[in-house]
């Protein structure tokens, strides 16, 4: 465990000393003796102690003293090093202490600590031995008259707030018309419930999207997160409301927590947060696009948007109608005016006799055009049928069948040439045939040549008995052995 207190207070470079190895113990020789005069000379001499010695009796003097203590006092110099340890110093108007906190019980801190907050600090005093210096093992430290989730709060809203994420200018306006609204909460809370019921009575036609999520106790706020995350990603997804009902401030602390609030503001569509009642205001509610004091009112707030956007087309359509009739209006009361006027009696009978006209002269131009179109027609035929006559396609038909019947005049040439000549063929076969050694052998003759195959035997004068000889016969050949021959004349077979 040397990483414990592997850091200094003053600096990284001197090493701080386990808490482990503290508690040791250490071999004394015995009891300091009592303080009293110098010995005269002569006199046993007393027990001379090492600086060790001395600091470890010194240590467990103060282990003995001072079990567990409570410590009120402003921090100073508070740093936390990349090991996680906290060192810092406890002061009031009359002294200091130095303080340390070991990583495992900063991770239990709700705050963070700051130099010049008032602390209460619980823990045990010990001596770092390489300085010789005493100092407080922190265990536990709390907020002096202001609760450690309330300062965690203000704490992070400072930092948030510095960072932008409250500006109104990054608030999202919500959707008119949201086709599809996601929700992240506990599936059986009373939130969702309320939810689901006023969305069904206002808007039947929402398309519900429930990612289920723990909202309050250890490891709620990162399945909040990762909710949002998630449910920002389903396609169509227009809104998201996330929230859960009332509570005292540790039911509702996952929605003060950073990893929430960064993902709301991570989130891709407008989120509503509805955490709590009205009174209740986390930073979930401060970093939302919009914040609803109940679950119930966010879903009134979706969709007072839709009948918001309703009653806008009523109205701008009743605008429209109320202004096309007032426009009627006035045009006639116009005509009526006019037509009351000397100079315009009598015009509907003019005005018929001009449309008698307009009739005649609209006749007279439908008989123009008529034949106008009918000249171009004839004319577009005869221009047709000359470019049909001198057309190359129809040049190119023609060749094409003049060479089709060629090639049928040919193709028949060339089969009976072939028939022909594969009869030729097959009678010069039948010749060679007739004429060819082989056929005389399969009738049961043989041909005899000499051992080494370069001469045939007609004489059986040339061989002597004992010499061989190679026989070819219809099927195969022999090598033979002469052992006698006989003459011509006799015929006889050996």
């Amino acid at each position: 465990m040397t990483d414990l207190f592997d850091l200094p207070f003053d600096g990284p470079g001197e090493p701080v000393r386990p808490a482990e190895a503290r508690r040791a113990p250490v071999v004394r020789p015995g009891p300091a003796p009592a303080p009293g005069p110098v010995p005269a000379a002569g006199a046993p001499a007393s027990r001379v102690l090492t600086i060790s010695e001395l600091t470890a009796q010194i240590r467990e003097l103060l282990d003995g003293r001072f079990g567990e203590v409570w410590v009120e006092g402003e921090l100073s110099n508070c740093k936390q090093w990349n090991t996680g340890h906290l060192y810092f110093t406890l002061k009031d108007a009359g002294a200091q202490l130095r303080g340390v906190m070991f990583r495992t019980a900063v991770r239990n801190l709700r705050f963070k600590p700051e130099d010049g907050l008032r602390v209460v600090a619980r823990g045990r005093v010990g001596v770092y031995e390489p300085k010789g210096e005493y100092q407080l093992v922190c265990e536990h430290m709390e907020p002096q008259g202001l609760g450690a989730l309330q300062l965690a709060v203000e704490q992070l809203k400072r930092r948030l707030q510095a960072e932008g994420l409250f500006d109104a200018a990054r608030k999202r306006p919500l959707p008119a018309l949201p086709r599809r609204i996601g929700i992240v909460t506990s599936i059986d809370g009373a939130a969702l419930r309320d939810i689901i019921k006023v969305l069904q009575r206002r808007y039947p036609n929402a398309h519900l999207v429930i990612r289920p999520s723990r909202v309050q106790g250890e490891g709620a706020a990162l399945e909040v997160a990762a909710g949002l995350a998630q449910i920002g990603r389903v396609p169509g997804v227009d809104v998201v409301i996330v929230g859960r009902g009332g509570g005292a401030i540790e039911d509702l602390w996952a929605f003060n927590e950073e990893v929430v609030a960064r993902a709301i503001a991570a989130s891709p569509v407008p989120v509503i947060s509805a955490v709590g009642h009205e009174t209740d205001v986390t930073v979930a509610d401060l970093v939302a696009d919009l914040r609803a004091p109940t679950p119930s009112a966010a879903a009134e707030l979706v969709v007072a948007r839709k009948d918001d956007f309703t009653a806008h087309i009523d109205q701008l359509a009743r605008q429209l109608r109320t202004a096309a009739l007032r426009g009627v209006e006035t045009r006639r009361r116009r005509v009526h005016a006019l037509a009351a006027r000397p100079a315009l009696a009598g015009w509907p009978a003019r005005l018929a006799l001009r449309g008698r006209d307009v009739a005649e002269l609209r006749h007279r131009l439908r008989r123009l055009g008529q034949a106008q179109l009918t000249g171009r027609a004839r004319r577009y035929q005869r221009l047709r049928e000359s470019l049909e006559h001198g057309d190359l396609r129809q040049r190119f038909a023609g060749v094409r069948v003049r060479l089709l019947a060629a090639d049928g005049v040919l193709r028949a040439a060339v089969t009976r040439r072939y028939h022909r000549a594969d009869g030729a063929r097959r009678d010069l076969a039948g010749r060679l045939a007739t004429l060819s050694p082989l056929a005389v052998l399969s009738r049961g003759y043989a041909v005899c040549w000499t051992a080494d195959r370069r001469a045939i035997l007609r004489d059986a004068a040339a061989v002597e008995p004992g010499e061989r000889v190679h026989v070819r016969l219809g099927r195969g050949a022999l090598d033979c052995t002469v052992v006698d021959r006989a003459p011509e004349e006799t015929g006889g077979d050996r």
